[in-house]
């Protein structure tokens, strides 16, 4: 793709509103790209199972219709890349979203990065962030060659951003919350000199003088406490506070961190839109995430094309 491609919608988010989106934007010939953090990192593909979404038979996974989401996009059109954005720049007539690789320019924008975020609650965390603490591995690894560092959680996320520190590092610890990896056994690497998980540990603190230096761990079995020097900790643990930081305060958003839009999803900036979790919604549902990806959709087919209603996406018989 060339540097100067310019996109009609880049979706920023792969969860069902994000994808929704993507359907619909790239089934009315917008062209489109979703530019998703992890296809096994959000709300929808951490739950067991799904068995109240309209038009489900028998129960699945929400890995596997977050899958069927994926598939329907990329069918009418839409791109996807698996990538982390890291800032953007949205109040010019033709936006810029920044990721570790390029950057995507387009005419709309829509963020749907949903709410798993959340605000530092281990000691140390808010301290040294910057300083030894991050939350992207593919932002910041390289900083970070031939030292000791830990990945905070026990999802597939962090197993993979362990994996791509690891080129990096000489030491990658897993340090996981929980007593099992929430991903299948062949999933999980080998363990190794250069290599190590830990299991059932809780991060008490991190601690250091200018930068990070060491960790405090607690195991939850038996109340040990270790103490590993460390010179870096990427925490990937999740919460329900929307999803923002990469935005720097671009668009509204209210006392609780959520982005500000009206019934149609539009923010208060011209050709930026929003749907999902990421939004002030009061109900978190995947079957409301994907209405509200659709109206943001059909909202910046709306403004792409200047058109005074929007176009809706009925299948008429021929």
């Amino acid at each position: 793709m060339s540097t100067e491609e310019i996109y009609d919608v880049v979706i920023i988010g792969g969860g069902p509103a994000g994808l929704t989106a993507a359907q619909y934007a790239a089934r009315a010939n917008l062209k489109t790209v979703v530019l998703d953090k992890s296809s096994s990192a959000g709300a929808l593909a951490f739950t067991d199972k799904i068995e109240n979404y309209p038009g489900l038979v028998e129960p699945i996974s929400g890995k596997e219709l977050l899958n069927i989401f994926r598939q329907q996009a990329i069918k009418f059109g839409a791109e996807y890349k698996e990538v982390q954005v890291i800032g953007a720049k949205l109040k010019e007539e033709i936006k810029e979203v920044y990721t570790m690789d390029k950057t995507y320019k387009a005419r709309a924008v829509i963020i749907a990065t949903g709410a798993m975020g959340r605000k530092p609650t281990i000691k140390g965390e808010k301290e040294f962030l910057g300083r030894g603490v991050s939350y992207c591995a593919v932002c910041d690894a390289a900083f970070f060659k031939d030292k000791t560092v830990s990945v905070i959680g026990d999802s597939e996320e962090a197993i993979k951003e362990a994996q791509f520190l690891s080129r990096f590092a000489s030491v990658v610890y897993l340090l996981c919350p929980s007593k099992k990896l929430k991903v299948p056994e062949e999933q999980v690497p080998p363990e190794s000199d250069s290599f190590r998980i830990l299991k059932g540990v809780v991060v008490q603190s991190i601690e250091g003088d200018e930068v990070v230096e060491k960790v405090i761990l607690k195991r939850l079995d038996s109340n040990e406490t270790l103490e590993i020097p460390m010179d870096g900790v990427f925490v990937y643990l999740h919460g329900s506070k929307p999803i923002v930081d990469f935005l720097n305060y671009e668009v509204d958003l209210s006392d609780e961190e959520c982005i500000i839009t009206n019934n149609m999803m539009e923010t208060n900036i011209p050709g930026v839109f929003a749907a999902g979790d990421v939004t002030c919604v009061e109900v978190r549902q995947v079957v409301v995430a994907a209405a509200k990806g659709c109206i943001a959709a059909l909202s910046a087919d709306k403004y792409v094309h200047g058109r005074k209603r929007r176009r809706y996406d009925w299948k008429t018989k021929k």
